[in-house]
């Protein structure tokens, strides 16, 4: 959208955070012994407090996880929380949101740039200073050219599966494949005249492009440091810590930055001395030791969201319930169905596997209603107006009478077989989905996998199933960032295809996301991402599953600590520390 509609944008969304949607209504401080979560107007529960109060300097910080992290790389990084874990401790981007709860963490602040850049009149060239004195974790400058060569990089077929808004926004040629393949792209795309001025040029009007800006696509890579496909073993550190030691798939060590300077950096706070995270652990086994929290668990934070199995553990527990972090992600978590192979090419096949769902069972899957209601429609309901809208009004349990009548017309009466690949902790969810669909023959063989392995092996056209258990979030508060990264077929690749999972590709519907993102007047533009949405749901390129809340559990020992309205209720990195320095 253009620029005189943005700030009103930004303005509605914090209204429907303020209302309980996706943060905080209130900021205090919780000691461990405060009142925990609270009842939001969603019906989901939300956490209102930093838990642990603000952190003293020094200590360890342990992240207990089950995954390695796919892509450090920040060309390549895309998902949560490993968007967080890089932008708020290795690296910083030319603007960044604020470290705070609720409505104020929507705020965009300068990070490396000295503000939130200047737009020319049409919003169709932005131009951004950097602070003076910026340096990497080796002492070397950082420097304009190094920003303008990862957001080439993000160009890169060999580099997939980051944000790709350089491509959709930038003038740049149609064949251009980053800088390896193509060379750089030239001062009518990116123009940077002295090493601390950098200037872009888009394809469109962009108001909102100050907040694009706050992606790891515009964070700095050094050429001379740039390895390739294995720069996510150790991205060149901007940020206040670096990689000490990374052994993938066990643990991962964090130092300080020496050359980071606190005084140029407004919003991570880095109290720790030292962050450890460990990635050999199970869900269970993780909220386990977080429940019982000894030791140096005590210090610890949980990376991935809480094992569903352990919910009734911790919300029946006074003592452990003060330490649950419980934000309302404002994502929509769905089964994307492969839409270019049969069955799912078939849209009455799809709408069979809609209402054949019992999303009440998913929902009691993924840790009960507590920490999920069921979703109605693709945008989150903070992205339309703070109401959510029941599209199809599907009753919770499904209908399975409906769902047959739509297989008959798919001429799949008897039903069929498919397979649905999810992460091993998502087993118990697509053990749900299984269950619900053989009710109408619809037989789904599950394959779980590593974590880190799921976005390759869904986003490979070759090795994608049938179904996967997906999602999407906001990268800011803009209806441009949902339903466009999803549903826009023109995005579409063979391999690192993290977007339209579903490879849906209508023309129609791409032609009115162009036809909404040059619109001026703020509630046109949202009226008519509402209708879209309609408009997609009667195509059914995704069966709805759930809204929910990220639980996630820290020690007894831990300060800091909030869900973030940004980074889909993750932990903020940038403010995390400890009670105690022990």
């Amino acid at each position: 959208m253009t620029r005189r509609t943005h700030v009103a944008l930004a303005a509605a969304i914090a209204t429907t955070l303020t209302l309980g949607l996706g943060a905080c209504s209130k900021t205090s401080h919780n000691d461990g012994n405060g009142p925990g979560p609270t009842q939001s107007a969603n019906g989901l529960t939300s956490q209102t407090d930093i838990i642990g109060g603000t952190p003293v300097k020094g200590g360890t910080l342990h992240i207990l996880s089950n995954q390695d992290l796919a892509f450090l790389d920040p060309a390549r990084n895309w998902t949560e929380p490993e968007m967080d874990f890089g932008l708020r401790l290795l690296y910083r981007s030319l603007t960044t949101f604020e470290a705070s709860p609720g409505p104020d963490g929507l705020k965009v602040v300068g990070d490396l740039a000295t503000d939130t850049g200047e737009p020319s009149a049409d919003d169709k060239t932005w131009t951004f200073k950097l602070k003076p004195g910026l340096k990497y974790e080796d002492g070397s400058p950082i420097v304009t050219q190094d920003i303008k060569y990862n957001v080439e990089r993000s160009f890169d077929p060999d580099l997939s599966g980051g944000p790709d808004y350089a491509k959709r926004y930038l003038v740049a040629p149609a064949d251009y494949k980053g800088p390896t393949k193509s060379g750089e792209l030239g001062n009518d795309s990116i123009e940077t005249p002295d090493a601390g001025t950098i200037v872009f040029h888009l394809n469109r009007p962009v108001a909102e492009f100050g907040q694009t800006v706050t992606l790891p696509t515009f964070v700095p890579v050094p050429k001379a440091k740039d390895t390739g496909t294995t720069y996510s073993n150790h991205p060149v550190a901007s940020g206040p810590y670096k990689i000490d030691t990374y052994d993938r798939g066990k643990q991962l060590t964090l130092v300080r930055n020496t050359n980071w300077d606190a005084a140029g950096d407004s919003v991570r706070k880095a109290y720790p001395d030292k962050i450890v995270m460990d990635q050999t652990g199970s869900p269970e086994g993780i909220a386990d030791r977080m429940i019982s929290d000894q030791g140096d668990d005590q210090s610890a934070i949980m990376y991935a969201d809480m094992s569903a199995s352990k919910v009734a553990d911790v919300v029946t527990n006074p003592a452990v319930k003060s330490r649950l972090v419980s934000e309302n992600e404002n994502c929509t978590t769905m089964l994307a169905l492969d839409n270019s192979k049969a069955p799912f090419n078939d849209l009455n096949a799809r709408m069979a596997v809609e209402y054949a769902l019992d999303r009440d069972a998913f929902v009691t899957a993924v840790g009960g209603p507590q920490l999920s209601g069921v979703a109605t429609t693709y945008l989150p309901p903070a992205l339309t107006g703070g109401t959510a809208v029941d599209h199809f009004k599907i009753p919770g349990g499904g209908d399975t009478d409906k769902a047959k009548d739509y297989l008959a017309k798919a001429n799949l009466s008897g039903g069929f077989s498919t397979t649905i690949t999810v992460s091993m902790a998502q087993k118990t969810q697509a053990e749900a989905i299984q269950a619900a669909l053989k009710r109408v023959n619809i037989n789904v063989t599950i394959n779980a996998i590593d974590a880190a392995q799921v976005n390759s092996t869904t986003g490979n056209k070759d090795k994608q199933t049938g179904m996967t258990i997906t999602g999407w979030c906001p990268d800011y508060p803009s209806g441009s960032t949902f339903l466009p990264m999803i549903f826009d077929g023109r995005l579409i690749t063979d391999t690192g295809n993290f977007g339209d999972k579903t490879r849906f590709n209508d023309p129609a519907v791409n032609a009115e996301i162009d036809r909404i993102e040059n619109l001026t007047n703020i509630d046109e533009a949202n009226k008519a991402w509402t209708a879209l949405d309609s408009k997609i749901m009667d195509e059914m390129p995704a069966p709805l599953l759930t809204w929910q809340n990220k639980p996630l559990l820290v020690g007894s020992n831990v300060a800091g600590a909030f869900g973030s309205p940004i980074w889909s209720a993750q932990i903020d990195y940038a403010t995390i520390g400890l009670k105690s320095a022990k």
